[in-house]
């Protein structure tokens, strides 16, 4: 690779440190994912997994497509959630001239496949689904079509694992054998009871795809693998009530316990444009009340899918039990939606008024739908649950990647699970979450190259010398001068990733970061950067932002450092 500095036009004289980039090399296949926490004052962590030199047979090329159809939408109709693909803010048929016209080969779609992300062998994958730690083995589940590499004949499927990281997969927990999820074994969750039995709350289609909610428990729960799952007998246990749509009653959340020894759990559901978190009480998990109070809901943001509830420590750096209430000095609780509308996972943070039955943001302007996201990029449905193993909260979510449902039928499978995170409330700002991959991603790292106290010049890009690995986790901490950050003056209102102009949109500050997939001559790229500007309340704003105008790439990939 070439060690030269590259310069790029309109530079300008803000010139960030890199004080260090560690790359490591993975001993797993292909995979591209990215981590990214944000120090306060512009300092930040990047944790980058990039393919790097993936080789296969010139043979294995793929037909041309010649056939350009009009983006068909998968879920929705039936209620549910669905990939939908638009590719840079154009339109759908445009993109699909673009992707059933360029000339896929396997080699370019094989690299795709993930090496320690979980995803099944083959076939579509979306919704995490009641995850769990029980008799030593982290449990997954997730919604699965055994026939294809689209949505459709939705199963739970399952897989078990000591790490997270390496799975086993197991025979499918439920499959759509009932009337009452005949259409679909939809999105689910679990709770685990006072004495140690699992309960399995889950969403069931019927025939006409009218959603109703049913119970499911271990077929025998001495089996650590818990294989084998019983429907329960007084399924549907749940039917949409008085004025909600059939096609508008979801995704059951964790249960947890209240003060007289019942259970409460949310549904998501609309009024409306209005989203809502229908509360439910029971005691036995057979026979359920609807409260009459909503637990919270916001105008103009539609249907709420895959609610979750659940508290996060002020004092501690431990997770905390669903069922956590108490003192609101010493916890917070956590609401997240995921918006169908717009497919963008949202949270708040608030009070949650065990006695009232309701949830109340801290701050209204950060209600749920506002601003606080767990990621800008392709994360939808996630899910938490508490780990009782290592008294962590871990964040599960689908990542439905950015390509076409024709290039998924060409790979023969469709989306993966995001590394799981731990979620802590962060003591420093007091507003939102901080997240990082489990520990257990340490294990995959072997061994280390370390670039120390670079210096990026205004406007350039300065390769780094990798050597060749199958992939990469880079690490890279970026300094700013205070001097720099003085100087970002002007009010950026309403920045934000997807409607920036890119890594080209230069202020002030930035953008910079790191450049990779790229070919020598840049034409094709992938650039994850920083982007710093200053709000109308006068106080900073650090943006992490990925621009894929340039991400079809044929060549292998390069790693830039950058500044605009």
């Amino acid at each position: 690779m070439d060690s030269s500095i590259k310069d790029l036009e309109g530079a300008n004289n803000n010139t960030p440190l890199l004080d260090q980039i560690t790359t490591t090399q993975r001993k797993s296949k292909s995979v591209l994912i990215f981590s990214l926490v944000l120090l306060f004052l512009g300092i930040g962590m990047i944790g980058l997994l990039v393919n790097h030199n993936y080789t296969s047979s010139s043979d294995d090329q793929i037909p041309k497509l010649e056939i350009v159809k009009k983006f068909v939408s998968r879920g929705v109709s039936e209620g549910v959630s669905e990939k939908k693909f638009n590719l840079f803010s154009v339109d759908e048929e445009a993109s699909l001239l673009l992707l059933s016209s360029y000339p896929w080969e396997n080699n370019m779609l094989v690299w795709q496949r993930t090496a320690f992300h979980f995803q099944p062998t083959k076939n579509w994958m979306n919704d995490p689904n009641g995850p769990l730690f029980y008799k030593g083995w982290y449990h997954f589940f997730y919604q699965y079509n055994p026939n294809g590499a689209v949505w459709n004949n939705i199963v739970w499927g399952h897989a078990v694992s000591k790490d997270m990281i390496n799975w086993v997969h197991l025979p499918f927990a439920m499959v759509p054998d009932h009337w009452y999820d005949i259409g679909g074994v939809f999105t689910g969750s679990a709770t685990i009871l006072k004495d140690g039995s699992i309960v399995m709350l889950y969403t069931g289609a019927t025939k006409e795809m009218y959603q109703v909610q049913n119970v499911a428990y271990p077929a025998d729960p001495s089996d650590p693998l818990l294989i084998n799952w019983v429907k329960s007998s007084a399924n549907p246990v749940l039917v949409p009530p008085a004025g909600i749509g059939m096609q508008d009653f979801r995704d059951p959340s964790t249960a947890w316990s209240t003060p007289n020894g019942n259970w409460r759990f949310t549904i998501g559901s609309k009024i409306n444009k209005t989203g809502i978190s229908l509360i439910y009480e029971t005691k036995d998990f057979v026979n359920f009340t609807l409260l009459d109070q909503w637990l919270h809901q916001v105008p103009d943001t539609g249907m709420w899918e895959c609610i979750d509830l659940y508290p996060v420590s002020l004092t501690d750096m431990n997770g905390l039990d669903t069922s956590v209430t108490g003192n609101a000095l010493a916890i917070k609780h956590v609401l997240k939606a995921s918006l169908e509308d717009v497919k963008v996972d949202y949270y708040a943070l608030g009070s949650y008024d065990i006695e009232k039955n309701v949830w109340t943001p801290d701050d209204p302007k950060l209600d749920v739908g506002s601003e606080l996201r767990y990621d800008y990029g392709k994360f939808y449905a996630s899910k938490t649950f508490y780990d009782q193993n290592k008294q962590r909260r871990l964040l599960w979510s689908w990542t439905g990647e950015s390509d076409s449902e024709d290039a998924d039928i060409m790979k023969g499978w469709a989306s993966l699970q995001a590394i799981p995170r731990v979620v802590l409330f962060d003591n420093k700002t007091k507003t939102n979450l901080l997240q990082w991959p489990v520990e257990e991603v340490e294990s995959l790292r072997s061994n280390k190259k370390e670039f120390n106290n670079l210096k990026l010049a205004a406007g350039s890009v300065l390769p780094l010398d990798v050597a060749k690995t199958a992939q990469l986790d880079i690490i890279a901490d970026f300094e700013v001068d205070k001097g720099a950050l003085e100087g970002v003056m002007e009010a950026d209102v309403g920045y934000n990733c997807p409607t920036s102009n890119g890594a080209s949109g230069r202020n002030a500050l930035g953008p910079f970061g790191l450049l990779v997939l790229a070919n020598d001559g840049r034409s094709e790229q992938t650039a994850v950067y920083f982007y710093i500007s200053k709000g109308k309340d006068g106080n900073l704003k650090t943006f992490i932002c990925t621009d894929l105008s340039r991400q079809f790439a044929k060549s292998l990939p390069t790693i830039f450092p950058i500044h605009g």
